[in-house]
């Protein structure tokens, strides 16, 4: 309860090494607010070639591995309400790990605290990042920073429920959004967010219906939730709040904000809903306003770095693997068949990867982190044509951002050239 946005702007949060800080409502971020692709996160452990084309690291100082980790912690910082109210006064957690029942009303002793059960989690608990220390940059799956491979210690801040949180929760007000488009799981993270926020002490829940576009419409009236509303709302697809695109300015919608006195915010969506997320904490930082921002993103692609798994990711590829048996059955009946089956994976291939892993029926599977080449000796349609003379079919699985320079041209051609070479064995 005492972050402000961070989990909307575009970095993996890790706070200095000599913070002090508490952090409230933890435990509820600790799989949704580190926002960073796995895309944009090569760029952090680039391999020696993309390091040569980055001069950012002098591998020639000798402090260089010391300069680096400082410049990883320092860009890795999580923004803290502290940041812009130094007079912020911290109170005891509601909230334990320990403590499951919701709290009760009455405060007469203070506010309960569990620390003695080790029930909540030290400002200074750090997570290894990158756990494999590679002996060589011919290893399998070396990622490595510097053409030796040094290894690297990266550490990241745990997640989980703080000591002190810095929002007394009888006199907060938060809302939910849900914006962009539908995903599977929407309904699962409005009502966890909704029964932690209850266990909290937080009395004034909201939904704001239909996207950004709630806080101006005033047609869309707020929609009141607790946990009798929210308790089977899991067991229904789509969005119980409902989901739009666009919406007013970044300037109308803190004026809402401001009106109705909410001051915890949480925005769930993709790229462009955190975008606008990220605008509106920068408004209300602006307008020294005590409000909390928490991003909450939409991905089933499964593309978050330190985030075990995404919130979506499961359903696809269960509906993924009905693609591939389909494409499997065709290709494997036909004389000389081949299924072509395109997945979700703008930029990741984890949809792809287990789907192809779960069925046990893909030949082929491309994705976007490995590269590959369709003409040559070792090439993919080389091995396409191998599998048709030696197994009588194949089954190929893409995700959509394999190649990475027209995913249209590349099936494109996949298709052109397994016609070439598959009509001839049919003759």
């Amino acid at each position: 309860m005492g972050t402000i946005s961070h989990a909307i702007t575009p970095k993996v949060t890790l706070p200095r090494s000599d913070s002090h800080r508490s952090y409230g409502l933890q435990h509820l971020n600790s799989r949704f607010c580190r926002l960073k692709s796995s895309r944009v996160a090569k760029k952090l452990r680039a391999s020696a070639e993309t390091t040569k084309r980055s001069p950012a690291v002098d591998f020639n100082d000798p402090n260089w591995k010391y300069k680096f980790q400082k410049d990883f912690e320092r860009r890795f910082n999580i923004p803290h309400l502290t940041d812009i109210f130094d007079d912020a006064v911290p109170i005891p957690s509601t909230f334990c790990l320990k403590m499951r029942t919701p709290i009760s009303e009455e405060f007469a002793a203070g506010y309960p605290s569990d620390e003695e059960w080790h029930g909540y989690i030290n400002n200074n608990d750090r997570v290894l990042l990158k756990v494999i220390n590679y002996s060589s940059p011919t290893s399998a799956g070396a990622e490595c920073i510097d053409p030796d491979c040094t290894w690297v210690e990266q550490w990241v801040h745990r997640a989980g429920p703080r000591e002190k949180i810095y929002f007394r929760p009888e006199e907060v007000k938060a809302a939910i959004v849900t914006c962009g488009g539908l995903c599977p799981g929407l309904n699962d993270v409005i009502r966890q967010i909704v029964i932690t926020l209850e266990i909290y002490g937080v009395k004034k829940i909201v939904g704001i219906p239909f996207g950004y576009r709630g806080f101006s419409d005033k047609e869309l009236t707020e929609m009141p939730l607790s946990r009798k509303v929210v308790q089977n709302v899991h067991l229904s697809g789509g969005s119980l709040l409902g989901v739009s695109r666009g919406g007013p300015d970044v300037s109308e919608i803190v004026d809402r904000m401001e009106e109705r006195g909410i001051s915890m915010l949480f925005v769930l969506g993709g790229n462009g809903t955190h975008a606008g997320a990220e605008a509106i904490h920068n408004e209300c930082r602006k307008r020294q306003m005590r409000v909390a921002v928490v991003g909450v993103p939409k991905t089933i692609d499964n593309d978050i770095l330190l985030m075990d798994k995404t919130f979506g990711f499961d359903t696809a590829v269960e509906e993924a693997q009905r693609a591939i048996n389909s494409a499997y059955i065709e290709a494997h009946s036909a004389y000389h068949g081949v299924g072509i089956v395109k997945l979700m994976g703008r930029s990741s291939g984890y949809i792809a990867m287990h789907a192809s892993l779960a069925s046990g029926q893909i030949d082929i599977c491309l994705i976007p982190e490995v590269r590959f080449n369709l003409h040559g000796p070792h090439g993919v349609l080389q091995h396409l044509k191998y599998l048709i003379e030696t197994k009588g079919s194949a089954v190929v699985c893409v995700a959509e951002g394999a190649g990475q320079v027209s995913y249209t041209r590349t099936l494109q051609f996949i298709l052109q050239r397994t016609l070439q070479f598959i009509l001839p064995l049919e003759v």
